[in-house]
């Protein structure tokens, strides 16, 4: 059995994967885990739980507050709320630690558990890992009145989002912006926050019932928002997915500004207010070269990274550095939050537009997407990839041959028989033409062979 915790918490098919078992004995291990490492040292702990809005979030959400008071931990259930939400109001109430019961952009029968440390921090891989171990042991557990207790908190929800909206750097006022919020956890607070920042907000996807989660809507379905932004005359259009942590925007004439242009314009503003620590964005592999290009004529550094939020965190504390995120719209601003936060990234894009009076379009020129190509070849020995010499000079060539202006990227699957090709041009007709013929050389020589 491989480890439980993935790159973001535990996640799978709700009542399969993740079950209400499973909750209980993580929540328990997670306040013994905790307890253990002298975080509720002479006070009685305290948790915050949130989920988003998926119907098996209900039990989920009911099983992890049952853990959690049985190990005689107070719960504050703060209900739907996204997920930087709950880090934040951990950080604020000075609670021990948090769960989120969410699969962010997954499907709406898929769900997950992630838990947050004091202050609002992700935990590193050996606490979960302990938590793991830990999950379903024989443990004293406590009665009478050292049992938890349970209280329903209707307002750190909104006061989160309230106090978002009147911390930007800039008031929004004059800006008419179309809000997807993809029926998911920022349907009621997302808006709030955009409204208290002063701008004018036109709603969609925000009638969550349980099942309609990021169908067909959020940030994994740009369209319908591109459409909405186009005919209501806005001025941006943002998308957030299920448990918003990502951001993604529409300009005014509805094209897609994507995580990539959205970091692009914050560094450039961060740079320009002496605010981004050592001029240095981090970001992953897979964000296109052209905001690297971009960033370099600014004067601002990429440091990249293996794919996953996590990892761009990792770098980021390691370097005290203020800005990072994915192409994917997941954008961390560790000088306002712990995690990323796509509210908190929709106030800053906005308040930029409202500072400088140019259109988001006009910002986001300035970071030119290179054409991006990604093909995956299947049935093949994805370890072989990374050692096998005609794949190796296959693509040396091919980085010789697109130089400065273009870059290949091979990443063999961690879980399924396969190696994804990426390669960025000039064109796309190149880029195209450079990820066939290298896919071509990976199946080739890395074909499985059957016995």
């Amino acid at each position: 059995m491989g480890r439980l915790f993935g790159t973001d918490g535990v996640r799978g098919v709700a009542n399969v994967a993740v079950t209400a078992e499973l909750a209980l004995d993580l929540s328990v291990a997670a306040a013994h885990v905790l307890a253990d490492r002298g975080a509720f040292a002479g006070h009685r702990p305290r948790a915050v739980v949130g989920r988003d809005p998926r119907a098996s979030g209900e039990f989920l959400a009911a099983a992890v507050t049952a853990g959690l008071a049985s190990a005689g931990v107070d719960v504050d259930d703060v209900g739907v709320v996204p997920t930087p939400a709950v880090a934040s109001i951990v950080a604020a109430s000075g609670a021990d630690l948090g769960v989120v019961l969410s699969a962010s952009h997954n499907p709406m029968a898929d769900n997950g558990i992630k838990f947050f440390a004091r202050g609002g921090h992700k935990l590193p891989d050996d606490v979960e890992d302990a938590i793991e171990k830990r999950a379903g042991e024989e443990w004293a557990r406590p009665t009478g009145p050292e049992v938890g207790r349970i209280r329903r908190d209707d307002a750190s929800g909104p006061d989160w989002a309230r106090r978002l909206g009147e911390s930007v750097p800039h008031r929004l006022e004059g800006l008419t912006v179309v809000v997807d919020c993809a029926h998911g956890a920022a349907s009621s607070l997302g808006p709030l926050a955009l409204v208290a920042a002063g701008a004018d907000v036109v709603v969609t996807a925000a009638d969550p019932d349980g099942v309609n989660i990021n169908d067909g809507v959020g940030s994994t379905h740009m369209a319908g928002l591109q459409a909405a932004v186009v005919a209501q005359g806005a001025d941006v259009g943002i998308a957030w997915d299920g448990d918003a942590d990502r951001c993604l925007a529409v300009d005014a004439t509805g094209a897609l500004v994507d995580g990539d242009q959205v970091m692009g314009v914050l560094a450039l503003a961060l740079s320009e207010a002496g605010a981004l620590k050592d001029d240095v964005l981090v970001t992953t592999v897979m964000s296109n070269l052209g905001l690297t290009l971009a960033m370099d004529a600014a004067g601002i550094t990429c440091r990249r990274t293996a794919v996953g939020d996590r990892y761009v965190l990792e770098e980021m504390r390691r370097g005290g550095y203020t800005l990072g995120g994915e192409q994917s719209g997941h954008v961390l601003l560790l000088d306002h939050a712990t995690t990323g936060d796509g509210v908190l990234t929709a106030l800053h894009l906005l308040a930029r537009v409202a500072q400088t009076g140019r259109s988001l379009a006009d910002l986001a020129s300035g970071i030119r997407r290179l054409p991006q190509v990604l093909v995956n070849v299947t049935g093949v020995d994805r370890a072989a990839s990374r050692t096998d010499p005609g794949v190796l000079d296959a693509v040396a060539e091919a980085e010789k041959e697109l130089g400065e202006t273009g870059r290949v990227l091979l990443r063999p699957s961690g879980t399924e028989p396969l190696v994804r090709v990426m390669v960025e041009a000039p064109t796309a007709a190149t880029a195209q033409e450079v990820a066939d013929r290298l896919a071509g050389v990976v199946r080739d020589r890395l074909a499985l062979r059957e016995d």
